[in-house]
């Protein structure tokens, strides 16, 4: 299968636009999942079999859930300084969470394991380390698992697995989601259950600021909500032994740029491979350019763990 077929199967697969197919294949070459030559068999492998669709029952759920602790959430952006508005909040805040209800999707479709997040109860530094709270086997009761499952949220441009701090040792396993939402999932909803048409349209014909004509090409241009694919993309395990700098890159004129890295990252690691390529100018990430922190746990896409016998052995440690 070529490139064209498997770009041809993603769209076809997910029923996202020409531009989403080819953003996720070329994701999925830059994080080093598979090669331009092999992503037939990736999508068939890897990919699709790994794919899960979220509905809309299933995104009000998530939605809520966000809604539920949008107040008593850091509102700062990733590390950073800069105050996320509560839009914004809520907006990324329902992406993580679906990316966790897309795990539990997956649960179910491969392996026949009916599982509960833990969004009801306690405070959210419980939730950190343990974002799947019960399982339950086809046969058997509700219990919590045996292993702190932890579940990581991307974009289809995400190609790195990011674990800041010390998050990576009070989790087992830390499972990377990539979800197929923009900036507009949010949007999409409220058209959808009618916030536009019946509030926020109909009030502005109210005070005459719309007319009913300009009001209907509004609404059109809207972004219309459609089942969210998302794609369980792997994980990794935490014990594990795993190499200090165990980075790949390429070195040009003047900067280097980091293309993989399987393991922990610290402060310094940068300067120490300025230092050993022999590079003049900066050292950055593919992709992303730089992190907001520099300690922690870190993996490309490629590196991740994904191969049904390798999940199987994770759900029997279930």
């Amino acid at each position: 299968m070529t490139n064209l077929r498997a770009f041809e199967s993603i769209e076809n697969a997910l029923n996202v636009s020409k531009e989403e197919a080819k953003k996720i294949l070329e994701k999925a070459i830059i994080g080093q999942e598979t090669t331009e030559e092999e992503s037939g068999e990736w999508f068939e492998q890897r990919f699709f079999p790994n794919c899960v669709f979220i509905d809309e029952d299933g995104y009000t759920r998530m939605c809520i859930d966000a809604l539920k602790i949008l107040s008593t959430t850091a509102a700062t952006d990733y590390g950073g300084s800069r105050q996320r508005d509560l839009g914004q909040l809520w907006a990324d805040m329902t992406r993580g969470y679906l990316g966790e209800l897309a795990f539990l999707l997956y649960l179910e479709k491969r392996w026949k394991i009916d599982a509960k997040l833990g969004h009801e109860v306690g405070q959210l530094e419980e939730y950190l380390p343990m974002d799947i709270h019960q399982i339950k086997e086809v046969a058997g009761e509700y219990r919590p698992p045996k292993l702190k499952i932890s579940v990581k949220t991307t974009k289809w441009n995400g190609i790195w697995l990011d674990i800041p701090g010390d998050q990576f040792n009070h989790s087992d396993i830390h499972v990377l989601v990539k979800v197929g939402t923009g900036r507009d999932h949010l949007f999409a909803f409220f058209k959808k259950i009618s916030v536009f048409r019946d509030k926020v349209l109909k009030k502005g014909e109210e005070i005459g600021c719309l007319t009913g004509k300009e009001s209907e090409l509004l609404f059109d241009s809207l972004p219309s909500f459609k089942p969210i694919p998302a794609y369980i993309c792997g994980f990794v395990i935490q014990n594990k032994k795993y190499q200090e700098l165990s980075y790949t890159g390429k070195k040009g004129k003047k900067h280097y740029k980091i293309l993989s890295w399987n393991g922990p990252i610290n402060p310094g690691d940068l300067d120490i491979i300025k230092n050993r390529e022999g590079v003049e100018g900066s050292v950055t990430f593919e992709g992303i350019g730089e992190f907001a922190h520099d300690s922690g746990y870190l993996f490309n896409t490629g590196n991740l763990i994904w191969k049904e016998d390798e999940w199987k052995t994770l759900i029997d440690r279930m």
